[in-house]
C-alpha cells in the first residue's frame, strides 16, 4: 500500500479528486473525514492543509503528495518533485495599491511587503539586488498596504479579481506554479512499483487531456498534403471510403495546434472533420 497525501479543500483538492477518477481510483471521503482507503487501487489518502503536507512526506508519514509548487520551494523540505500534473496553474506576484506610480522592480526598494511566502520573495529580491523588509502574515495579505503594514504584497493569483477587490495591482511574477506530485527520498521497492503505476496512469490521462482525435473524409488526390498537415503519432491511419476516389483518415493532435491544424486541413481539401475529446491515450 503507498499513502498519498492532498489538500483536504479548495480548488487544488478539487482537482486532485478529478485527476484519481481519471486515473480509475475510487476515493470516498465523506464529509469530515480526513483519511480513507481508496476502493480499487492500494492506496490510503490523507486530507491535510497543503501547507503541511511537504512535512508529512518528509518525515515518511505519507509515501507522496500533490500539492503546489510553490508550497514545494517555500518549505524546502527534503523531498522530491517526481511529474507536473497540469492544473491549478497559479503565479506568486508583487502586488502594489492601484493609485501608486510603479517604475519598475526598484520601486520596492527601502520599501516593506507582506507574504505568506518568505522564502520564495527573499530568493527573488535577493536575484534582483532589492533591499526590502518582508513582512510574513499567513493570511488576508491582500489588507496589508490598506491597514498601512506594508507598501506592497506578495500573494498568489489566479484570475486577479482578489487583488483588483482590494484596490490593488499586480506588477511583477516572482514564481509561476501547478500542481505536482511528489514523493519522499527513500521509498522500499513495492512503494516504488506502485508510484510507477500511478505515473503511468498519470500520463495517461495527461496526454488525453492535451491531444484531441481528429476524423475527416478526404480526396485521394490530396492525401499528401493532408498528411504534412497531420503527421498523428506515428503517421494517420486512412481507410478507404465506399466512395471512390475518397479516404478516411484518423491521427491524434496536439490541442495547443488544433485551430491551426484545423484552418490548415481545410485549405487542404479535408471535409466532414470531427473532433473527438480521448478518454485514455498510452504512449
Amino acid at each position: 500500500m503507498i499513502r498519498l497525501a492532498i489538500q483536504k479543500s479548495g480548488r487544488l483538492s478539487e482537482g486532485t479528486l478529478e485527476l484519481l477518477r481519471d486515473c480509475g481510483i475510487s476515493v470516498q471521503n465523506g464529509t469530515s473525514s480526513l483519511k480513507c482507503m481508496a476502493s480499487n487501487f492500494p492506496m490510503e489518502v490523507l486530507f491535510l492543509r497543503d501547507d503541511d503536507i511537504p512535512q508529512y512526506v518528509s518525515d515518511g508519514v505519507a509515501d507522496i503528495g500533490i500539492l503546489g509548487q510553490n508550497v514545494v520551494v517555500e518549505k524546502a523540505k527534503n523531498i522530491r518533485e517526481v511529474l507536473p500534473l497540469g492544473f491549478s496553474k497559479c503565479r506568486l506576484s508583487l502586488a502594489i495599491s492601484k493609485g501608486d506610480e510603479y517604475t519598475g522592480l526598484q520601486w520596492f526598494n527601502g520599501k516593506n511587503i507582506a507574504t505568506s511566502y518568505p522564502k520564495l520573495l527573499s530568493d527573488y529580491l535577493q536575484k534582483h539586488n532589492i533591499t526590502a523588509a518582508i513582512h510574513e502574515i499567513s493570511g488576508s495579505v491582500e489588507i496589508a498596504p490598506g491597514i498601512g503594514l506594508a507598501e506592497g504584497i506578495c500573494d498568489i493569483v489566479s484570475s486577479g479579481s482578489t487583488l483588483f477587490s482590494n484596490g490593488l495591482k499586480e506588477v511583477e511574477v516572482v514564481f509561476r506554479s501547478e500542481a505536482v506530485l511528489v514523493s519522499g527520498t527513500d521509498l522500499s521497492a513495492e512503494k516504488q512499483q506502485l508510484l510507477d503505476k500511478l505515473i503511468f496512469r498519470i500520463n495517461a490521462v495527461k496526454a488525453s487531456r492535451n491531444n484531441k482525435y481528429v476524423l475527416l473524409n478526404a480526396p485521394n488526390d490530396r492525401l499528401q498534403d493532408i498528411i504534412k498537415v497531420l503527421p498523428g503519432m506515428k503517421s494517420p491511419t486512412i481507410l478507404p471510403l465506399a466512395e471512390e476516389g475518397w479516404s478516411s483518415v484518423h491521427s491524434v493532435m496536439s490541442e495547443d495546434r488544433f485551430w491551426e491544424v484545423i484552418d490548415a486541413l481545410k485549405e487542404a481539401g479535408a471535409q466532414g472533420i470531427l473532433i473527438v475529446p480521448i478518454e485514455k491515450m498510452v504512449v
